[in-house]
């Protein structure tokens, strides 16, 4: 998740994670545009610290596409392997590639994502049974539509590298800027959203999966005393433990969005791999085994848990900063 910022004591995208809880009477005045601006902040500064894990799922999820298990070969292997494989390839500088936009995606994802939540919670959507868990995902659906072109160039520019070091398809595009006049050159506006029937379930899932999860994890390990309750050291840990589900059910999602990104174009904007959502899921289990969907799922737990932890925390004190 790409995934998101969460409200306080709520999941973090990357980026999704669910939105914030319902205003208590302290957090009142806290405006849907203001929302808005903290969410995108919070993701952004999320983001910074959490890409390098991005980089490396990437790199994993498009390591031996479409070719069956043992067939190919895997200079990326594991969390801390891949890490290492990144450095040696691209220099320490090659673990922050497709920086800037991932940090478009961010602001754009959680700050629509969080000014769609905050008018649900205003009008009284969040108080009726599961309205919580519906206003995040559909939140989380805007948001993921509104940050797609972003994720697209993300994808794109993290995935390049040496050619010896080379998985899924290079599009080779010098920088964010060159990335996006080139797709819209070749594919007009409409190729900026390439991808993004598989961007919107992998954020909604996630949201739903995070808000539904992260409390009561929480709220578990501070009731065996493992943590004090309140402390960021339960936060964390509570994070961490969330995470587990959320990867475990938004990784498959996570993969296919990679590979629709990242594939090939025709002239006229068509697939050359995959024709659509339900098409990709199909040739990844058909040729990669079901564990294909699953591919980059360590990178996408650790950083899962860090992302939702930081999120929370500059949600937290940004709004804090806004009452004051």
């Amino acid at each position: 998740m790409a995934m998101g910022a969460p409200g306080p004591g709520s999941p973090s995208p990357q980026e999704p994670a669910p939105p914030p809880p319902k205003r208590s009477s302290s957090a009142k005045g806290v405006p849907p545009a203001t929302d808005l601006v903290l969410g995108a902040t919070a993701g952004c500064l999320a983001c910074f610290l959490t890409n390098p894990l991005e980089v490396v799922k990437t790199r994993l999820q498009l390591q031996g596409e479409l070719q069956a298990p043992g067939t190919y070969p895997r200079p990326y292997r594991g969390v801390l392997r891949a890490v290492g494989a990144v450095c040696r390839a691209d220099g320490l500088g090659g673990l922050q590639k497709g920086l800037a936009a991932g940090l478009l995606y961010q602001a754009l994802m959680n700050g629509f994502r969080f000014y769609c939540y905050s008018h649900a919670e205003d009008a009284g959507w969040t108080r009726y049974p599961g309205g919580t868990v519906a206003a995040g995902a559909v939140a989380g659906a805007v948001g993921a539509f509104v940050g797609s072109p972003a994720y697209l160039v993300k994808t794109h520019l993290q995935s390049q590298t040496v050619a010896a070091m080379a998985v899924g398809y290079q599009h080779h595009h010098e920088n964010i800027a060159t990335a996006f006049r080139s797709i819209y050159r070749q594919h007009g506006v409409v190729g900026l959203w390439r991808g993004v029937t598989g961007a919107i379930p992998r954020v909604t899932v996630g949201s739903a999966v995070q808000l539904a999860t992260f409390a009561s994890a929480k709220d578990w390990v501070c009731e065996r005393q493992w943590f004090r309750k309140g402390s960021w050291s339960a936060v964390l840990a509570g994070g961490m433990v969330s995470s587990v589900a959320v990867a475990v059910a938004m990784t498959p999602f996570d993969t296919i969005s990679t590979r629709l990104y990242n594939q090939p174009v025709d002239a006229d904007g068509t697939g050359k791999l995959y024709r659509g959502f339900l098409d990709c899921i199909l040739q990844i289990s058909h040729k990669e085994g079901l564990l294909g969907l699953y591919k980059g799922i360590g990178a996408v737990y650790f950083r899962l848990g860090p992302h939702t932890v930081l999120s929370l925390f500059f949600w937290d004190k940004l709004r804090d900063l806004v009452r004051d």
